[in-house]
């Protein structure tokens, strides 16, 4: 098979007929199919699988039955997506990690290791607002209790959507145990953005992930008449969000090249048309190159927005809801995998990304690296994501280079 084989497998599964592309969310209507199909596609290549009380799954080629799963090397990435997002962001890293180890195999390759192919839950935090829920839970980088009662936008607690689910949220949390089994991950990604196809080459490492934050803004005003109330008596919160808005967008264009702000999602409520809203509720997005940086362009943007907020009479909350530090990506490993790639793909860069990842969260128990494909519009989190069919297979060949040297004789 081909990795574009594997993911037309899953093609059909969670399309968004509203906003195009795939809405794939933490058991929603399309994570129990695509569970089954991992555990198929796992199965056909005579991997044994298993999921966590974290929910991520895992799928285990061993070198000899019996052997103790121990200093692994584990591969993969997520099935879950943004509203809206394309095909690649998260499946091509599993679709890809069954190629490779399919192709490792159909080369007579004998593991000295065992090889695991993972699927994470919720990276995208689409549902429950945090990013990469399933390896923070695992990790302990998420309390478990505070992750259990957030609610999605239904009102829905994640511990009853656990339940609901057949899991027993009372085992959800860390799990050092399963962690200690694991030597390094290697996450395959379709690059977030233009660098490879400007620089013209097929593959990269990733050297870091800038930090990010997520916040919640509360801006609550006086809802009203739309027709009797003047002008100058009200207290308008979607004006004040509009301030909002283009505050976050200017102080990211007045700091660095690398800060970037985003309002991508708000309710305004009660929502009526011929109604002056009485709050909006917004979740904004901040990232820069440093942790503290990314610390000052909150504390600049939130002054500014406070200003526009009162400016129309209104107040203001703010509610943290997740911070992702610098990741600064294993030195070591990441340049064994230039060294095995090389012979193939000539020099490969390694770049730094400005989106989040499981192998983020990972970093901090055990070394961990990626490799990027190449994405030809830079779109991603958005239908018109991309990556050609011979890239694609490309990184699935440097997956399986990478695997090779690591899981082969020492």
């Amino acid at each position: 098979m081909t990795v574009a084989g594997r993911l037309a497998e899953i093609a059909d599964l969670g399309r968004d007929a509203e906003r195009g592309g795939y809405s794939r969310h933490l058991f929603d209507a399309s994570d129990a199919p695509l569970r089954a199909w991992f555990g198929t596609s796992a199965a056909a290549l005579g991997l044994q699988v298993d999921e966590d009380l974290d929910a991520n799954l895992w799928a285990w080629w061993m070198p000899q039955p019996g052997a103790v799963r121990q200093n692994a090397i584990a591969t993969g990435s997520h099935l879950d997506s943004v509203p809206g997002g394309g095909a690649f962001d998260g499946p091509l890293g599993v679709a890809g990690a069954f190629e490779a180890v399919a192709q490792l195999q159909g080369g007579g390759f004998a593991p000295a290791r065992p090889i695991v192919v993972c699927a994470f839950a919720e990276e995208e935090g689409s549902r429950f607002g945090l990013p990469c829920l399933g390896t923070r839970l695992l990790t302990g980088a998420a309390d478990a209790a505070s992750a259990l009662a957030r609610v999605d936008a239904a009102g829905v607690t994640l511990a009853q959507a656990w339940r609901e689910s057949g899991r027993d949220p009372a085992q959800v949390g860390p799990d050092p145990e399963r962690l200690g089994r694991f030597a390094a991950f290697v996450e395959l990604h379709v690059e977030q953005g233009r660098d490879l196809e400007d620089r013209g080459v097929p593959v990269s490492t990733a050297s870091a992930i800038i930090p990010h934050g997520r916040w919640r803004l509360e801006i609550t005003g006086e809802g009203n008449h739309a027709g009797t109330t003047t002008m100058d008596r009200r207290a308008d919160p979607v004006v004040a969000f509009g301030g909002a808005v283009q505050a976050v967008r200017e102080v990211a264009v007045s700091r660095m090249p690398a800060s970037r702000g985003t309002i991508g999602k708000a309710q305004i409520i009660p929502g009526g048309t011929n109604v002056i809203a009485s709050r909006v509720v917004a979740w904004m997005d901040l990232r820069a190159s440093t942790d503290d940086d990314v610390r000052e362009q909150h504390a600049r943007t939130i002054e500014r927005i406070r200003a526009a907020v009162q400016a129309e009479g209104c107040t203001l909350e703010v509610h943290e809801e997740s911070f992702s530090a610098r990741v600064d990506f294993d030195d070591a490993l990441t340049a064994r995998i230039t060294a095995a790639l090389e012979p193939e793909f000539g020099p490969v860069p390694a770049i730094p990304t400005g989106a989040g990842h499981d192998a983020g969260i990972l970093s901090a128990v055990l070394p961990t690296a990626m490799i990027f494909v190449r994405n030809p519009t830079g779109v991603s989190h958005a239908p018109g994501e991309d990556a050609r069919d011979e890239d694609c297979e490309a990184g699935a060949r440097a997956l399986a280079a990478t695997l090779r040297m690591l899981a082969g004789p020492a």
